[in-house]
């Protein structure tokens, strides 16, 4: 572990790291196993279509969240824009601005006004008390976000929603594999959409998936995703082509193999991130409910600069001189980028927790590519930050002021 300030790289020029440790390093499972899919997949010559792996991980996704419907898609953004429309979802719509900004965008694609809606500080998840409030004649939704994988009030917002005969949609792209109340993220609201991006501890290299209870919606879902085809050469309404390919699908699976050591990584270096930094000033690491299945995916600091005596934007130009490649998510929140900040330029005003946590929040490298002693070197960096941060970070190369972004 480094030992002194004298040691970092903003003085040596030397990163504590010959390679950059980043946050969301993908894994891909047994390429061994990998490659004898890939291989019967191209002796097959089924390539997309709906093909044998992707019929697979259909029903390997549905019976590890317990859900009758689970639709594999070709990216996490589809899933959301076909989720969209298959809600009906019109007028305005109610969100978070503490999100990735596809959460956003899906819905102005279609030309729905998306809603900002504040967040719950303890949780950093959508406040429902907010939502209610916001709440016109045009409202047709709300589009709940289980940020870091830790679940929404889910059941408060299924009794607005209720209240007010909305749609209820659920962006579970942080939250494969995570239970609230004892039941699998995946069965809530209306639909559940996931993300199955390379960044995420579960990817098919690019790919997501939408799940549902509801046999209706589920067979929407189905069609949009194939440009409407009720038949072999019948298109009973609109639709795209969303479909998740056979060697997205082979990598899913091959993931899903190997799930539990996943996951089984991120406790491990979760718990230890929590325990060499627990009683740092101004440091605090978000905390998961050890009780329900977590995925542990994301290692999230909140640095409150009047304790800790430095900013988050200058502890991460700390860390990324070090090659710890730590980034600001979801900085600096939707409402403040385009179209947005143009066509809502009020939106910061009703969101202060959201645009106080914008300004906090820094998630730390994690995964299986990252392991205990360098999680012990990156927490030495963030402790020497810390009692020497403005000093250090007044030495800082001007390309790293920003780093993050």
């Amino acid at each position: 572990m480094k030992s002194s300030a004298d040691d970092l790289a903003v003085f040596t020029g030397i990163p504590a790291f010959g390679r950059q440790l980043h946050v969301g390093q993908p894994d891909v499972g047994s390429r061994g196993t990998l490659m004898r899919r890939i291989d019967g997949i191209l002796d097959r010559h089924w390539l997309t279509n709906d093909g044998p792996c992707v019929r697979e991980l259909e029903g390997r996704i549905a019976d590890l969240l317990g859900v009758r419907h689970a639709i594999p898609l070709s990216s996490g953004t589809c899933a959301l824009e076909i989720a969209v429309k298959a809600l009906e979802l019109r007028g305005e719509v109610i969100l978070p601005s503490m999100t990735f900004v596809a959460t956003a965008h899906a819905l102005e694609w279609h030309g729905i006004v998306p809603v900002f809606c504040d967040i719950d500080p303890e949780t950093h998840n959508l406040d429902p008390g907010r939502v209610e409030e916001l709440i016109t004649p045009r409202t047709t939704g709300i589009v709940g976000v289980h940020l870091w994988g830790r679940p929404c009030d889910v059941e408060r917002l299924a009794r607005v929603a209720a209240r007010h005969k909305l749609r209820l949609l659920f962006d579970a792209a942080h939250a494969f594999r995570c239970s609230c109340k004892g039941r699998m993220i995946g069965n809530f609201g209306d639909l559940e959409v996931f993300s199955f991006h390379a960044t995420k501890f579960f990817h098919t290299i690019e790919g997501g998936a939408v799940t549902t209870n509801d046999g209706e919606l589920a067979e929407r879902v189905r069609l949009m995703s194939n440009h409407g085809f009720v038949g072999y050469d019948a298109v009973g309404g609109l639709g795209i082509n969303g479909k998740m390919n056979e060697i997205s699908a082979a990598m899913g699976l091959t993931l899903c193999d190997d799930l539990e050591r996943l996951v089984a990584a991120n406790r491990r270096n979760y718990r230890q991130y929590k325990s060499l930094l627990e009683g740092l000033p101004g440091v605090a690491v978000a905390p998961y409910d050890e009780t329900e299945q977590c995925n542990y995916q994301y290692v999230v600091l909140e640095i409150d600069e009047r304790s800790a005596f430095i900013t988050r934007d200058q502890l991460a130009g700390i860390l990324w001189a070090e090659n710890v490649l730590a980034r600001r998510y979801f900085y600096p929140g939707c409402h403040r980028m385009q179209p947005y900040l143009s066509k809502y330029p009020d939106a910061a005003g009703r969101l202060p927790h959201t645009e106080s946590l914008c300004r906090r929040v820094l998630c730390l490298p994690t995964g299986t590519s990252v392991g205990p002693e360098e999680i012990e070197t990156i927490a030495g960096i963030i402790r020497i930050a810390v009692t020497d941060g403005r000093r250090l970070a007044s030495r800082l190369p001007e390309r790293l002021h920003s780093a993050g972004a």
